[in-house]
């Protein structure tokens, strides 16, 4: 796992390995104004890799901000502008969960309940 800055809350870690469908990048920890940067970075490079689908796990991670969600929008809109996808994995009984309910952004994102369901389906 790259570690990354030390949030508030704890340890803020990457993690990418390959999925069934593309690159899946597993966040551990709070994803804030601090770390979200680590998090745009590593996304912007995997997805000038030329991958076409990425999935990013969250079941591990504790906390995200605005700066998270717009780290997350702006990945998806970029890998939509070459035909690509983003897909989420998050915990549903988790308040992350909730976070993505509240601002409507469950409708934006396939968001999947834990990464065999991403593996499966594929974002689709």
């Amino acid at each position: 796992m790259d570690a990354g800055p030390v949030t508030e809350g704890g340890q803020f870690g990457l993690d990418v390995d390959g999925g069934a469908h593309g690159p899946v990048v597993a966040v551990t920890g709070e994803i804030d104004l601090h770390s979200a940067p680590a998090l745009r970075d590593r996304l912007a490079e995997i997805i000038d890799g030329e991958a076409a689908h990425v999935t990013v796990d969250l079941s591990d991670t504790t906390f995200l901000d605005s700066m998270a969600l717009g780290v997350l929008l702006g990945a998806k809109k970029r890998l939509a502008t070459s035909g690509g996808e983003l897909d989420l994995v998050v915990v549903s009984n988790a308040g992350i969960r909730r976070i993505f309910e509240i601002t409507m952004l469950d409708s934006v994102f396939t968001i999947h309940s834990d990464r065999a369901a991403a593996d499966t389906t594929g974002g689709r």
